[in-house]
């Protein structure tokens, strides 16, 4: 079952026909459309992280809690997949809660993952929790198989302006030093806004090792019309030593759209534009009710591309999708 083939573009076809109640597939369906069924029988997959290891791509995704057969509740996870070519993906497993963990008992999901020599380093958040949902770190030698870091949860934020959460964790490495980007909320629970705490670059990712950058203020917070209340997703990509972020601006289905920004120090952000990079879908299209969650990948072997999740159910099933990022002048452009 964990080796079963979700994804083709025939398939994908007739399941979002199916999902929509359409007879028809609804129009600008991409290439690339990846919906896992394993959980739910619904194609659900959101919150995409790709990497290049062991000579293949592997992609990192949360699948939506279900109760089984035995009346067993489980909470959201983390989903694996991997691809010869970025557009077809096969699901090969999930990453197994720690039945020893009671910080991620009701669920964890947005996962980042990073690869370090011959190991990958797994970010994840909580969930379930409310304002108690944090950071948390596991590393693998396979990919799937993965081992916690004893201090978990290794990060949530402090100062007046957070209500404490932190999700959607980004991490890279910049100046000799690694960038932890986290979403959060204000003190009410309504704005969500981005922050960033940094770690020594001998760090374990333990919990001792992160500085929170933005303890009096956030990094970035939502100020433009289409970005309502919220900010969050942060994916970035290094290049010429300026660094791009692709963010997800308002709620999930508000629509939820793509914007970018841009840095030179990891820390102070100006905004490329003021509209959406990528947008939601029109009427009728697969991605009407959003284009979200962005995970920008810096293809080691070929071009850049920008995943994202997807629907046009408000939410009643998940995609996630891709679009080729070419680079002209230094500026990221969708190339068609």
């Amino acid at each position: 079952m964990l080796n079963k083939i979700l994804v083709c573009t025939f398939f994908l076809l007739i399941t979002s026909v199916v999902a929509n109640g359409q007879g028809t597939p609804p129009s600008n369906t991409p290439a690339m459309m990846f919906g896992d069924t394993s959980r739910t029988g619904v194609p659900f997959s959101k919150d995409p992280h790709v990497i290049r290891f062991g000579g293949q791509f592997m992609m990192y995704y949360s699948i939506p809690g279900f109760k089984d057969k035995a009346g067993v509740v489980h909470g959201w996870g983390i989903g694996v997949a991997k691809s010869p070519d970025l557009i077809h993906w096969e699901r090969v497993g999930e990453v197994n809660a720690d039945p020893s963990a009671t910080y991620e008992s009701k669920g964890m999901c947005a996962p980042c993952a990073l690869v370090i020599g011959k190991t990958v380093h797994l970010f994840y958040q909580t969930y379930g929790n409310g304002k108690k949902d944090a950071i948390c770190h596991a590393w693998s030698v396979d990919g799937i198989e993965f081992t916690r870091n004893k201090t978990n949860p290794i990060f949530s934020p402090e100062g007046a302006w957070t209500c404490g959460r932190a999700i959607d964790a980004e991490v890279i490495k910049f100046k000799d030093q690694y960038f932890l980007y986290y979403a959060t909320r204000d003190s009410a629970f309504k704005i969500q806004m981005q922050g960033v705490a940094v770690a020594p670059a001998n760090t374990d990712f333990g919990r001792n090792d992160w500085q929170n950058i933005s303890k009096d203020a956030p990094m970035l917070k939502p100020e433009l019309p289409w970005e309502r209340d919220c900010i969050e997703g942060a994916s970035i990509i290094i290049k010429d030593n300026i660094l791009y972020m692709f963010y997800a601006g308002a709620y999930n289905n508000a629509p939820q759209q793509v914007g970018l920004a841009r840095s030179l120090d990891g820390i102070h952000w100006e905004r490329m534009s003021q509209q959406p990079f990528l947008p939601n879908g029109k009427p009728g299209e697969w991605n009407e009710s959003e284009s979200g969650h962005p995970h920008v990948f810096d293809n080691p072997v070929g071009d850049d591309y920008l995943f994202f999740q997807g629907n046009n159910t408000k939410g009643k099933n998940w995609f996630i999708s891709n679009v080729r990022i070419g680079w002209k002048d230094g500026i990221p452009v969708i190339e068609h």
